[in-house]
């Protein structure tokens, strides 16, 4: 009762005489991921147009790298610090014409908020995985609120799962004018969450197998890099979060995803515009991403074997093939995850949901 109570006439009068262009893009983060990622290079291309697009942040969890990513970005964002309340007088603040959310948490809560005040809101799904409960019961809660909303899926399997019909964008990427004209590095390399869906035991398992000659890096923190870089020091660099994703390509030579779940992994598509050929379980999107011996290389989930072979013929061919695979892998990013085209359809989805702001 409190929304209703809060919000005031003149929210109502405002909202009725001027088509509000503002955009606020909501998600509950605590690091650096996917989602993270994805959720900055929209609201920089969406400024980029000439909207008033900002992110706020659900919820104060201390320390983030995320954010001094924004600073440098010069995104601006909002860190909401009085519950679903305080984000209701966010939201209800003039001008606000649509709500974007990320993540179970900032679109169950959001599109409630939302719904109140009457504002248009698009939620886009981006997991792959099912979490184990209570994370699951908030999935499923998410799933079936979405009809108070326009949902947006990253990948097939996902909007094959949602029991409504959802518009399928996939995640997109910031590409250079063409990919590096150097060899690619003899480093194998991890990029996400030290988590069971990411597989980084998997990544781990296949570093002790492997050929000589090739170094094994990882990049993230999770809950499994205790006990994983205790038995996997000898053979796996254990690097943690770096708050900048973009300076760790240079020094990887194969992005290896040995996920157990995925959707449409960030990761996967900035490797690419890197110029990183990617070799990467069959899970989610990636057998519409990658094209076998072009542009990596894909394996079936769990299977040690089929990543010791990829890495082994890599490793062989690495110094003869590294333009070729260079080439190939940026042109996929640059043709099929560009940030134009991937904005153009989100709009499109703003506008399906009732957005009716204008650029100035």
């Amino acid at each position: 009762m409190f929304l209703l109570d809060a919000m005031s006439s003149s929210h109502l009068n405002s909202a009725i005489a001027t088509p509000a262009s503002g955009i606020r893009l909501v998600v509950d983060s605590s690091g650096v991921g996917g989602i993270e990622r994805h959720v900055a290079v929209l609201t920089k291309a969406l400024r980029r147009r000439g909207y008033d697009a900002q992110i706020i942040l659900l919820s104060d969890h201390g320390d983030n790298a995320w954010l001094r990513q924004l600073e440098a970005e010069q995104i601006p964002y909002e860190i909401n610090s009085g519950g679903t309340k305080g984000l209701f007088q966010k939201l209800a603040a003039r001008g606000i014409g649509l709500v974007h959310t990320h993540g179970y948490k900032a679109d169950i809560i959001g599109r409630l908020v939302a719904r109140v005040l009457g504002t248009p809101i698009v939620s886009t799904f981006h997991a792959g995985e099912t979490g184990h409960f209570p994370v699951n019961v908030y999935q499923w809660a998410d799933e079936w609120t979405s009809l108070l909303g326009t949902r947006i899926s990253v990948s097939a399997p996902i909007a094959e799962r949602l029991p409504y019909e959802s518009r399928l964008i996939s995640n997109f990427v910031v590409t250079p004018d063409g990919p590096p004209a150097d060899a690619l590095p003899p480093t194998v390399g991890f990029v996400g969450r030290l988590s069971r869906e990411k597989g980084p035991d998997y990544f781990c398992r296949a570093a002790a197998a492997s050929p000589p000659g090739v170094r094994w890096v990882m990049f993230g923190d999770g809950p499994m890099r205790d006990g994983l870089e205790r038995k996997f020091a000898h053979c796996v660099e254990f690097r943690g979060m770096i708050s900048n994703i973009a300076e760790a390509w240079p020094e990887i030579g194969l992005l290896l995803i040995p996920s157990r779940a995925e959707g449409l992994p960030m990761a996967a598509l900035e490797a690419l515009a890197a110029g990183v050929p990617v070799a990467s379980a069959r899970v989610g999107a990636m057998s519409e991403v990658v094209r076998e011996d072009e542009n990596g290389w894909l394996f079936d989930r769990g299977h040690l074997y089929a990543i010791g072979r990829i890495v082994a013929r890599w490793a062989a061919e690495r110094t003869t093939k590294s333009r070729e695979w260079r080439a190939a892998a940026w042109k996929t990013a640059h043709e099929r995850f560009g940030v134009d085209a991937g904005l153009d359809r989100t709009l499109e989805a703003y506008q399906a949901a009732g957005f009716r702001g204008r650029v100035g």
